[in-house]
């Protein structure tokens, strides 16, 4: 996960890392109490005011680590607030500061309407426990001495899905706008909003003697450095248990293929279409702009079209797709797309999960690819357009089309509201939620940039099969690659 704080990583870590091994050994549940006391051994706190709270937050986070809620509240919303970790964050919405002149006109206090603001002996005062945050102090203010100071949590959502609670300033997820991107997650600079996580589930099915197969993202190619390949993924994926991994970068290769195929129609019939291979994205529209869902390509996202793909040749197979995104776990929780993958966990659960049976990603050469370069490259900013037009030109069709290349919120928003209202100059949205696309996902290990250099050595080793080409090894006949979506209610 990419954070400067050591501290916040230590915490989570460990618990997912203990968790694992708990359940590798089968003594999870007798041991399931002793975890905060074991990590929080006492008697003088670490990171907050007291050894109880630092506990309580390790037991809601261990909660987490079984893909539960962090309290008995239910919610199958994936991104969840720790809400003993959330209780001391320090700021509210405005503060006044030491630019207040404490004026004789007393312009703040005479626009306040619910009382929140007092005079005292060297500025004003708000009350956080009565200010509504509406704002009309800060605007009456005539030395802007009132500083409007946002979360970072809220001030990260896209799409304004954070509340805080007015009677304890605990913040609060709106579950029919949360689109599920972990942009708040990354964001949180207490660790007090978190995805549930299926280690203990996929652990179990390891142990059971499943068929568990894993699928690893392309993101993942030069994230752990240039020695670190997809065959060092799948040897320490077999070491814990699993039966075989493939690179997600072949499902990267399917959906390009039929997108294209079906951008090609939409082309001629002069339709504008939206990828769907980012969930974030998916659930974006499916949320925010509903009437431009079946402006939305049928196309299923590369996770499901590998799973799909292998629960034809083995129906019993349990799929595990590991990548740098959160939102690909509300993806699998939508029981309306068929055999899609069973879990997801992202890059920091999934090493955890191995360092809980002492297993490391070690260097080894690669054995054999999987995907094309195009296929690989489809987490990058543009690097669904980019296989989708390869696509064309392999198949001898015009690839003179137009494609807003959107990375980010705030270009995703642009789009898709110039779409809704019918001004779009493009004839296509490629749609990534996440700044840069999969590779700035919020469950990367690093930033984009500080291994952008190793991904393009380890991809530059890659072949130059076409992604047509890389298709006839696969049995595209045997699984769908298309997906129905739910019209919004009337």
């Amino acid at each position: 996960m990419k954070t400067n704080d050591e501290a916040l990583l230590k915490i989570k870590y460990n618990v997912l890392r203990t968790v694992s091994r708990l359940a590798f050994e089968g003594r999870l549940e007798e041991e399931r109490d002793n975890i905060p006391f074991k990590l929080i051994p006492g008697p003088k706190a670490q990171f907050r005011c007291c050894v109880y709270k630092e506990r309580e937050i390790i037991r809601q986070r261990v909660r987490l680590a079984e893909g539960k809620c962090p309290s008995d509240k239910q919610s199958n919303n994936i991104i969840q607030v720790i809400s003993s970790a959330c209780e001391e964050c320090p700021i509210t919405r405005f503060v006044v500061t030491d630019n207040c002149q404490k004026c004789m006109g007393k312009a703040c206090q005479n626009a306040c309407n619910f009382g929140a603001i007092s005079i005292g002996r060297d500025r004003a005062h708000i009350d956080p426990s009565v200010c509504k945050e509406c704002g009309r102090c800060a605007q009456a203010c005539p030395y802007n001495a009132i500083a409007e100071l946002i979360r970072p949590c809220r001030r990260a959502c896209p799409v304004d899905a954070i509340t805080m609670d007015p009677e304890t300033g605990i913040c609060q997820i709106d579950e029919k706008k949360c689109i599920q991107c972990g942009a708040c997650v990354r964001s949180c600079p207490f660790g007090a909003i978190s995805s549930k996580v299926y280690v203990v589930q996929v652990i179990e099915a390891i142990k059971a003697g499943k068929k568990v197969v894993a699928m690893v993202a392309p993101a993942a190619e030069g994230e752990f450095g240039q020695d670190i390949t997809m065959e060092s993924w799948r040897t320490a994926l077999k070491k814990v248990g699993f039966a075989d991994m493939v690179e997600v970068a072949a499902g990267a290769d399917m959906t390009a293929a039929y997108e294209a195929m079906e951008w090609a129609e939409a082309f001629k019939e002069g339709k504008k279409m939206t990828t769907s291979c980012c969930p974030a994205f998916v659930n974006m529209i499916k949320k925010h702009y509903p009437t431009l869902i079946d402006n939305m390509s049928t196309t299923v996202s590369p996770m499901c079209a590998v799973s799909r793909m292998l629960k034809a040749i083995d129906p019993e197979t349990v799929t595990v797709f590991i990548g740098p995104c959160m939102a690909k776990k509300s993806e699998a929780a939508d029981k309306s797309i068929e055999n899609n993958a069973d879990y997801v966990l992202t890059f920091g659960e999934a090493i955890e999960m191995l360092r809980g049976k002492e297993v490391e990603l070690e260097p080894a050469e690669e054995t054999k690819q999987e995907g094309s370069v195009f296929g690989k490259r489809f987490g990058n900013g543009g690097g669904v357009t980019n296989a989708v037009i390869e696509c064309f030109k392999e198949r001898g069709e015009s690839a003179d089309v137009k494609v807003a290349r959107c990375s980010g919120a705030a270009e995703v928003k642009k789009a898709l509201l110039l779409l809704k209202v019918g001004r779009l100059p493009e004839d296509f949205i490629e749609g990534m939620m996440c700044q840069g696309g999969c590779v700035g996902g919020p469950s990367n290990m690093k930033q984009e940039m500080a291994f952008k250099k190793d991904r393009d050595a380890v991809i530059a080793k890659a072949d130059g099969r076409g992604v047509w080409e890389n298709l006839k090894n696969y049995d595209m006949d045997s699984f769908s690659m298309h997906r129905s979506y739910e019209k919004p209610e009337a």
